[in-house]
């Protein structure tokens, strides 16, 4: 809530049980039951059975799907829903190619490569590694905070930012401080794009 009144533009749920951030469908139709209108709901999973996305989809109006494992193309678009991979970039990671291979998603995300994680690392990739003119498809995420955000904004062109961590006090614990000062960041780093 803090996050939709802060000004954010999406919420994500993540139906992961081992995150700290994971909630049941119960909790998230208490959260979904008071966003204001205009804010996306977005379901992340992490290799989930069809059964669970599935279930997910019919007790929740969900905007899109986010998925941040081994997921296939056939298999995020199988759901006929907008949806977002999540893709972790390591030093070898061809982007490009990766969006070529996800070309029916409505964004890519790019988080920074750890072993045995699929995502909330809390490190940045090498920004460098994003390519210029794949902005319009790039949500970016991995080590984000109020004070890099704005950086990696003007360095990779991106046209989102995802922050989980980099906005908590403590893990799955968010900060409404913290969550503002992300959102201000965003807004002054676009507002300097238009000029």
């Amino acid at each position: 809530m803090a996050a939709a009144f802060a000004g954010a533009d999406a919420i994500g749920l993540v139906f992961y049980a081992p995150s700290p951030r994971g909630v049941t469908i119960e909790a998230a139709q208490r959260i979904v039951a008071k966003l204001p209108a205009f804010v996306s709901v977005v379901g992340l999973f992490v290799d989930a059975e069809r059964a669970v996305v599935d279930r997910v989809c019919a007790a929740l109006p969900l905007d899109l799907l986010q998925f941040h494992g081994a997921e296939s193309e056939a298999y995020c678009r199988s759901f006929g829903r907008p949806y977002i991979k999540a893709i972790q970039v390591a030093a070898a990671t061809d982007i490009t190619a990766i969006l070529d291979t996800y070309a029916s998603a409505r964004s890519v995300l790019l988080d920074t490569w750890r072993e045995g994680m699929p995502g909330g690392t809390g490190t940045s990739f090498d920004w460098n590694a994003v390519p210029q003119n794949a902005g319009s498809r790039i949500v970016l995420a991995g080590g984000l905070n109020p004070e890099n955000v704005g950086a990696a904004i003007a360095q990779t062109c991106a046209y989102g930012v995802d922050v989980s961590g980099g906005v908590e006090s403590a893990p799955g614990h968010k900060s409404a401080e913290k969550i503002r000062a992300f959102i201000q960041a965003v807004q002054r780093a676009d507002a300097e794009k238009v000029k």
